[in-house]
């Protein structure tokens, strides 16, 4: 069964619950309509009380490359960001020219964010487990993503980097709040400051990862966890997640979203983000994202 979107796909499958990033043409980046997709299919699965394990999966090249920086680059799409903002000086009377020119990038990061971070709060509210399914790339806020759910399952293909430094940004969807809590502040740093990509095994080793299967298997072994998951003691599973995240101190959560979307807003209206975000499509070519 289909969602809303093409780009943000549900599935149901018994008491399983899959959601499908599927925007292959920007490399499963999210822009103001995909991440709002994306935050209504968790809202969905997570208060349907027939689904008893929710999975989040992307295609086998990329689970998500974050914020589609394209879409920011070209300053966004009137129609998707002025409803956010009515008074705002991009409001639709302004011709296309000028909205795009007084608005920041900052504002349209900030805008997508809002329904991203929806979705990691969502996420760790859910009174049922959610499955990161990660086959290809998880970068920037692809990683936030996948490291706020709370299994990460990860084929032998997948790969794992910070990558926010490559175009001055300062990092958010989480990541700079789970890091230190799931290997500490030194692990953190190490990701953060030198960006190094994880190869599966690597991130399983330093904490990242809950579990690898290789590429034939993964399909088949991805099935079976979700299977158990929602086969299990699901009253009992919500209980030991919420008291779980009480002692990791996840309560602090939405807070530090807000702070990194704050810190975030401040480097993309930078010049060192601009430079960086020339530099980026300069190397990999204008269909890339981010």
């Amino acid at each position: 069964m289909g969602s809303e979107s093409s780009a943000i796909r549900i599935e149901r499958n018994g008491a399983v619950g899959v959601i499908v990033l599927d925007r292959p043409e920007r490399f499963n980046s999210l822009d103001v309509r995909a991440a709002q997709d994306l935050r209504r299919a968790g809202l969905a699965l997570a208060r349907d009380e027939k689904i008893r394990c929710i999975v989040l999966r992307g295609r086998p090249e990329v689970f998500c490359s974050g914020v589609d920086l394209k879409y920011v680059r070209e300053g966004g799409c009137d129609q998707d960001l002025n409803y956010l903002v009515p008074n705002s000086p991009t409001s639709p009377t302004l011709p296309d020219s000028e909205a795009s020119g007084a608005r920041g990038s900052g504002a349209i990061f900030k805008q997508i964010l809002e329904y991203v971070n929806a979705t990691l709060s969502e996420i760790r509210r859910a009174p049922k487990p959610v499955v990161a399914a990660v086959e290809g790339m998880a970068a920037a806020g692809g990683l936030g993503l996948a490291l706020c759910c709370d299994l990460v399952f990860a084929s032998e293909r997948a790969s794992f980097e910070w990558a926010y430094g490559k175009t001055g940004l300062s990092g958010a969807e989480s990541a700079t709040f789970l890091l230190p809590k799931l290997i500490g502040l030194r692990g953190a740093l190490d990701l953060a400051l030198l960006s190094p990509r994880l190869d599966a095994h690597e991130a399983q080793r330093r904490g990242l990862v809950s579990c690898v299967a290789s590429e034939d298997e993964f399909d088949g072994e991805l099935q079976g966890l979700a299977e158990r998951l929602a086969a299990g003691p699901t009253a009992a599973l919500a209980h030991q997640k919420r008291l779980l995240n009480r002692a990791s101190g996840m309560e602090g959560l939405d807070a530090h979203l807000d702070a990194e979307v704050e810190a975030l807003v401040a480097s993309a209206d930078s010049e060192e983000f601009a430079l960086g975000l020339e530099r980026f499509f300069a190397g990999r070519g204008s269909s890339k994202s981010g």
